[in-house]
């Protein structure tokens, strides 16, 4: 493994102002300086932007404290390859972060477009800017992280590890999700870009997706409406904390795998991949549960509150599966991380989070 020092650096982040990529943002400002960011975000409507332009004033806050760093800000899209090219060629990045995609498996059954768009050809102009980075012997990006997700689709073996096969995807998303890491690999044995895949497990946490259940379940509580459990209850998601997936990240962009030759004597292109989870799945019907003693805790919702009247257990939908659970063995080998933060720390602080930013 190739290590890296962050430090003194410039690193492209994709997705800036979305969920994890702020967050990472954050951190790498926080305990990186003196660093170089470039930031890129379509700032798409796909949910509420205006959490989005509360995340960018929170790194351009944060960016403010620590002048030793510079931060720029791209408003554009990944599907803009002409935009891609100028960013590397002004900014020349040595650690690349894809973070940039649309998300969500349910929108990717009723709107495909905005997934082959964004999440392959998109991903295609990154690993192309990245193969040109070393045109006239120039140094070029020397690691390629992205992000990969939803791949393991009805596999029945649990924890789901990186060994496993995964070609039965549930969804368009998933499928591009899968394809990004082919194209990775590729391009890794091709060009000798060192790249790692990062599959991450339903993230949460302040100023997160509202289309992700506890913030959507949220909502809606608040409302009074009823919010639908699917797969009546028996669901399990390894709920993974934001902060755990963005140490894990920058961990990640610390160690580049290095090109090397097999038992056989072949070539193994500098390409890994690894899973970042709780390690731990959690019962649907107990995440609710916990969800809704935090609320009342923050008092985003009385004490009082009528939950029973509010829930409806569903069958299964689309797209679902029943149940996630991350092998994060290799992330603990590799970096010595292993996420840890327990879903009620973690509700705790969302719906903390959720009453400042809705003044409640």
């Amino acid at each position: 493994m190739q290590k890296i020092d962050l430090k003194n650096k410039t690193v492209f982040v994709t997705g800036s102002a979305g969920f994890i990529g702020s967050n990472l943002v954050l951190e790498l400002l926080r305990t990186q300086s003196p660093i170089n960011i470039v930031g890129l975000d379509n700032m798409n409507h796909y949910y509420d932007v205006s959490i989005k332009e509360w995340r960018l004033s929170e790194i351009e806050k944060c960016a403010a404290e620590h002048p030793e760093s510079t931060y720029q800000f791209y408003k554009g899209d990944l599907a803009d390859k002409a935009m891609i090219d100028q960013i590397f060629a002004k900014h020349k990045p040595a650690v690349v972060v894809n973070l940039g995609a649309q998300a969500g498996v349910r929108y990717s059954i009723t709107n495909p477009d905005a997934y082959i768009q964004s999440n392959m050809i998109g991903f295609y102009n990154i690993l192309e800017a990245c193969r040109h980075s070393y045109d006239n012997g120039e140094t070029g990006v020397e690691h390629l992280v992205y992000a990969s997700s939803s791949v393991y689709g009805t596999n029945k073996k649990v924890p789901y590890s990186t060994d496993d096969k995964v070609d039965n995807p549930v969804s368009l998303y998933a499928a591009t999700k899968k394809s990004n890491e082919l194209m990775a690999h590729a391009y890794s044995k091709l060009y000798n870009i060192p790249s790692t895949g990062l599959r991450f497990f339903t993230v949460y946490g302040p100023a997160g997706r509202p289309d992700m259940a506890y913030f959507g379940f949220t909502n809606k509580l608040l409302k009074g409406q009823t919010i639908q459990i699917f797969n009546y209850g028996n669901c399990k998601r390894d709920f993974t904390y934001v902060d755990d997936i963005v140490e894990g990240v920058k961990r990640v962009m610390q160690g580049a795998p290095e090109k090397k030759n097999g038992e056989d004597g072949l070539p193994i292109p500098p390409y890994a991949v690894y899973n970042i989870g709780n390690n731990s799945p959690e019962n649907l019907l107990d995440f609710v549960d916990i969800l809704q003693q935090e609320l009342i805790r923050a008092e985003v919702l009385p004490a009082d509150y009528d939950f029973e009247s509010h829930k409806e257990l569903v069958p299964m939908q689309p797209g679902d599966v029943p149940i996630t659970y991350a092998d994060t063995t290799a992330l603990e080998r590799d970096f010595g991380f292993k996420p840890s933060t327990s879903l009620r720390d973690g509700l705790r602080k969302f719906a903390e989070w959720y009453k400042v930013f809705y003044k409640i």
